[in-house]
């Protein structure tokens, strides 16, 4: 493999990581959980997932800011919704992957969910 090859291949890694660390935050995966069901507001996301208003605003602005997720105005109401329908097929493929191997990720002491 020649030096270009591998810079190519490390900034590809280094992008998808970026990409699962907007999945990789509890609060944000809740949002986009949420948002898999349809487009909702920020009062409304505050309501289902019982974060604080300030929290959601911050994961939702990150979210956009990485394209995850996108925010349309409707009156005086913003909603925010998922970009793209793929996003629901990872979640729906992480799910069949869970099922297959939950136990060993549960177990898993490596990444233990900061409280």
């Amino acid at each position: 493999m020649d030096t270009e090859q591998l810079l190519i291949d490390e900034q590809a890694i280094q992008i998808k990581a970026k990409l699962f660390r907007g999945f990789a935050d509890p609060s944000r995966l809740m949002l986009i959980e949420v948002l898999r069901n349809g487009k909702r507001s920020v009062g409304e996301l505050v309501e289902i997932t019982g974060l604080s208003q300030p929290n959601v605003s911050n994961h939702l602005r990150c979210l956009a800011d990485c394209d995850l997720v996108k925010k349309e105005r409707d009156g005086r109401y913003i909603y925010y919704r998922l970009s793209d329908t793929r996003i629901t097929m990872i979640l729906q493929k992480s799910e069949q992957l869970l099922s297959e191997v939950a136990k060993g990720v549960y177990d898993c002491t490596r990444y233990e969910s900061k409280k």
